[in-house]
């Protein structure tokens, strides 16, 4: 795929092939001259990491003790069986518990048929008798829906969560964890971005995997096929300059300077191009190797993002869990008032 514009936050704006266009400003933190109309929070990769989950959700509810939600951006399991996802009821059942919840889908949700039992793997016998259907019956059944794709609203601004519909090595055996979209869904998705956008409301948008050449580590091999219809999908999202796409999966600090940049897509009228950040992690001691798998990297930690929806721009905070702490903050301003 070829490499395509943007603007990244750490340069406050610096084009890659395209105009200076700089949307969005530093701020300082604890900046907040007006109240939000709502603040809510965006965490991915929970992946087993259970007590971590708990410590996030415990500083979630110091710092926005009355926010509207919280986003999963998937990989809520290490392997999607039904006992994994029971495990992460239990610690959201046990408090404090956010007021909505939005899941989507990731990789680690498919890791089932890697098994032959949950102590054994067996990848020579891979499907090892699981179902791709199965696998997203458990999916549907812990969210409490019946779609990989949904709405719902922090707040009053609406969340949008997307992912995968198929496996792919189920359909294809040289393929793996890449994203297949569904007509249906790409349609889905173009039709309540314009619905949002008439109404002047921002667009919250949560996958788990990152489109190339946006966020931290995504600017390789690695990411370049991940979404298997990426055109189609930056083809939406590069219409709109009020969206946010949240993405995780690469584990990848957010300490560094290119955690949220613009996304400029060649052939759309915006040429202002729309937001995109890294969720960070909840799981610790991981990053992607670049390899296609993971390893143990120090100095990772248990990672997130609050976002403050003000009625003339966005503020987007990263935040240290484990530690308590602000790490770094944007402040996108809105293309109109809400």
């Amino acid at each position: 795929m070829k490499r395509r514009s943007l603007i990244t936050a750490a340069a406050g704006a610096v084009a890659l092939g395209a105009a200076t266009s700089p949307p969005a400003a530093a701020q300082p933190l604890g900046h907040a001259p007006t109240t939000p109309l709502s603040t809510f929070n965006v965490i991915s990769d929970i992946q087993g990491d259970l007590g971590d989950f708990a410590v996030a959700l415990r500083d979630i509810r110091t710092t926005a003790p009355h926010g509207s939600g919280l986003a999963v951006a998937g990989d809520i399991t290490p392997r999607g069986y039904d006992f994994e996802y029971a495990a992460v009821r239990q610690v959201l059942d046990r408090g404090p518990r956010p007021r909505e919840l939005a899941w989507a889908i990731g990789n680690h949700e498919f890791y089932v048929p890697k098994y032959a039992d949950p102590q054994t793997l067996s990848l020579a016998t891979w499907p090892n008798g699981a179902t791709e259907d199965s696998l997203f019956r458990s999916f549907h059944r812990f969210a409490g829906r019946g779609t990989v794709y949904a709405e719902t609203t922090f707040g009053g601004i609406p969340v949008l969560t997307i992912g995968t519909e198929r496996y792919m090595h189920y359909h294809d055996p040289k393929l793996w964890d890449e994203v297949w979209l569904s007509e249906g869904q790409l349609r889905w998705l173009e039709g309540r971005l314009r619905h949002w956008s008439v109404r002047r409301k921002p667009v919250m948008v949560i996958a788990h995997h990152p489109l190339p050449n946006t966020v931290s580590g995504t600017r390789n091999k690695l990411y370049a096929t991940d979404y298997l219809q990426a055109d189609a999908l930056l083809g939406l999202l590069g219409r709109h300059r009020d969206v946010f796409l949240f993405s995780g999966h690469t584990h990848w600090d957010l300490a560094l300077s290119d955690w949220y940049v613009r996304r400029v897509v060649p052939g759309t009228a915006n040429l202002d191009g729309f937001s995109v950040i890294n969720t960070g992690a909840v799981q610790t001691g991981f990053a992607d190797n670049g390899q296609g798998g993971e390893s143990t990297v120090p100095g990772v930690f248990n990672q997130g993002l609050q976002v403050e929806v003000h009625r003339d721009r966005v503020v987007i905070k990263a935040r240290d869990f484990a530690a308590g702490a602000w790490l770094k903050q944007i402040s996108v301003p809105l293309a109109t008032a809400i």
